[in-house]
């Protein structure tokens, strides 16, 4: 299920509302005006009959020099007849403007699209704002980026500190080059595991790397694996006050990106290590990325899961380590 193009569906709705109740409000007042001052009321009728008259003499005109002529001298009606109908409705305690259309932007009439048929900046905005609202990645977005990511925690050994540079650099890189049609050029098709110890930035960094894509237009899943194992249980199960299955699953397979955050913080069973295989695998067969996080090194991973997961995240993931010493800790000692 495309839930990128759920939201466009669902604001491109919204805005034709927004549109159509801007209209109605309009015709509203309008007529509210011409009930009580009926002078304005054959203005209006006068002002209408404006437009198919110019269309008729611009199919009907005997030469140019005629046409715009006429024309002209429509238009200047029609500016009189607005500036008669002003002063009525000033006369009688109303603005100039009451009965036009009030649009939420200009830019657009409420439309969406500008004149040259490019989304409005406006209709972008609540593209991304309700992207990063299904993303899961909720306030992380707004206080966890790249341009606030400090290499400054690794400086106290200089071989973390270069590792951790490249982190960095790898990660502003795989951001910046991605594309779902071009997953073939990204390092292990896109796929990267991180693995290090709590508080070395990884969900930093992830959240980096998803708020890039949420603003460019891409969809983004971000999930827990707590989470994830819970949503498959309620799928299977159903609820522990015996609701029916409301989760979609779909978006794990379908989202242009799936970012899996703490693998080993959930409770493993075969249910549970079965769910996480069938995601991982099923979006390695589709081509779909992954990026992986967890605190667990090589032989803990290998311990805990089976190996035809262990065999897919060492084999077919790019491992990036993450080293250095608790960078939550360091920000409490420091008073950040």
């Amino acid at each position: 299920m495309g839930y990128q193009q759920d939201n466009f569906r669902r604001i491109r709705q919204e805005y034709e509302t927004k549109y159509q109740r801007a209209h109605d409000e309009a015709d509203r007042r309008r007529a509210e005006v011409e009930s009580l001052i009926p002078a304005v009321a054959v203005l209006h009728r006068q002002m209408a009959a404006v437009g198919p008259e110019i269309m008729r003499i611009s199919l009907e005109a005997k030469t140019e020099e005629d046409r715009k002529a006429a024309v002209a001298a429509l238009k200047q009606r029609h500016g009189e007849m607005r500036a008669e109908r002003d002063a009525l409705l000033l006369a009688n305690g109303y603005p100039t403007d009451y009965a036009d259309v009030r649009y939420e932007c200009d830019q657009c009439s409420d439309s969406g699209y500008l004149d040259d048929g490019r989304m409005c900046r406006c209709m972008k905005s609540k593209l991304v704002c309700a992207n990063y609202e299904m993303s899961g990645l909720g306030s992380l977005l707004s206080s966890q980026s790249f341009d606030n990511y400090s290499l400054d925690y690794y400086r106290n050994d200089e071989k973390t500190y270069r590792t951790m540079q490249a982190v960095l650099q790898a990660m502003k890189q795989y951001a910046a080059a991605f594309s779902p049609d071009r997953i073939d050029e990204l390092p292990a098709g896109g796929n990267l595991l991180l693995v290090g110890g709590t508080g070395l930035g990884k969900t930093h960094l992830s959240t980096a790397v998803a708020k890039s894509l949420l603003d460019r237009g891409y969809d983004v899943l971000y999930t827990g694996a707590i989470g994830l194992v819970a949503s498959f249980e309620n799928a299977r199960f159903g609820s522990s006050v015996g609701l029916s299955d409301t989760e979609d699953l779909h978006r794990f397979y379908d989202c242009d990106l799936l970012i899996i955050d703490d693998l080993g913080t959930e409770v493993v069973n075969q249910f549970t290590v079965s769910s996480l295989y069938n995601v991982i695998n099923t979006r390695l067969n589709l081509r779909r990325p992954t990026i992986i996080s967890t605190n667990l090194m090589q032989d803990e991973l290998r311990h805990r899961y089976w190996d035809r997961i262990t065999s897919r995240l060492f084999g077919e993931f790019r491992i990036l380590l993450f080293l250095g010493t608790d960078v939550r800790a360091q920000k409490v000692r420091r008073g950040n």
